[in-house]
């Protein structure tokens, strides 16, 4: 009997046109390192009395189905990932494609997700996928990763796929050797670390159902997040966090002229932090910032993707 192994897994992925709908066709295999999508249902013990010291059989409580997905951030399977988390993008050029994907937007697409274990064999469909967020972290070295944050309506568990033939995209990572970040305009150096998380709180309906899901998953106030990790050389950073003025951030990665992403943080606060001496090393300072919705443009955050890709 063949035993599951990740090495063989795959993730197939569509847009839907209904909510909760799984399509027939258009998915396209996705790159991605690992998932804890999935579904449960708890029991509830019984609490009667009468029957003795031995409990009676225990009831199924409401179906749950979310989980992450650690991706990569690359030229073109990335923004299958952003259009989830923002909507649709306005794109613009012949060659490159830029896709702009902005903040803001009061719905979300669905996505119908397929996670394939051939060996076994299962195949688990999950519809009514919604993007509750994105976050990753900027480095020196090392792999980079996003992780994907999912709320899923339903699962179904099958012996054969049921998303077709999918198609695929080009794979190009980006490295952490290719990213930058500039504040106001201007590179920003010292920075030993950054960590961007985006998130859209979804609000689950929590409708009675006699199959117990979930009715949706409704976008709220969103938030943006993040820390910078810096090497104290000078007052800029402090000084803007006393001050508690707004700045602009700029998180990108480039490899040439076709193949680039950046995400703009319009209007970003620092906290006041704490200045350790905790040694005779570098000293450090941790900014953990906040973003809002910024005077202009009128929005939060900005993720502009460019490639070869026609549309999203």
């Amino acid at each position: 009997m063949a035993r599951a192994q990740g090495a063989r897994a795959q993730m197939a992925l569509a847009f839907e046109t209904v909510y909760g709908t799984a399509p027939a066709t258009g998915y396209r295999f996705v790159p991605f390192a690992s998932t804890t999508l999935g579904s449960e249902q708890p029991l509830l013990a019984s609490e009667l009395l009468g029957y003795g010291r031995d409990p009676q059989a225990p009831l199924r409580d409401a179906f749950t189905a979310d989980g992450d997905v650690v991706i990569p951030i690359d030229v073109e399977n990335f923004g299958l990932w952003l259009r989830g988390a923002f909507g649709s993008p306005v794109t613009t050029g012949t060659v490159p494609k830029v896709h702009t994907f902005q903040s803001g937007g009061w719905t979300l697409p669905s996505l119908a997700i397929e996670t394939q274990m051939p060996e076994v064999p299962r195949f688990a469909m999950y519809s009514g996928c919604v993007v509750d967020g994105l976050s990753w972290e900027m480095r020196r070295s090392g792999l980079l990763t996003a992780t994907a944050t999912l709320v899923a309506q339903n699962e179904v568990v099958a012996a054969a796929t049921s998303a077709g033939a999918p198609t695929s995209l080009s794979l190009a990572r980006f490295g952490h050797f290719n990213g930058s970040i500039q504040r106001n305009g201007a590179p920003i150096g010292n920075i030993l670390s950054a960590r961007i998380a985006y998130a859209n709180n979804l609000d689950r309906i929590d409708s009675i159902r006699a199959d117990g899901r979930i009715e949706g998953a409704d976008p709220s106030i969103a938030s943006l997040t993040g820390t910078l990790e810096a090497r104290f050389d000078d007052l800029t950073l402090y000084n803007q966090a006393i001050a508690g003025i707004p700045c602009e951030l700029i998180f990108a990665y480039a490899q040439g002229a076709n193949a680039a992403f950046s995400f703009t943080a319009h209007a970003v606060y620092l906290p006041r932090p704490r200045i350790a001496i905790e040694g005779p090393g570098g000293i450090q300072a941790t900014f953990d910032w906040q973003g809002a919705r910024a005077v202009s443009p009128a929005r939060m955050c900005t993720a502009v993707l460019t490639n070869t890709v026609a549309s999203y």
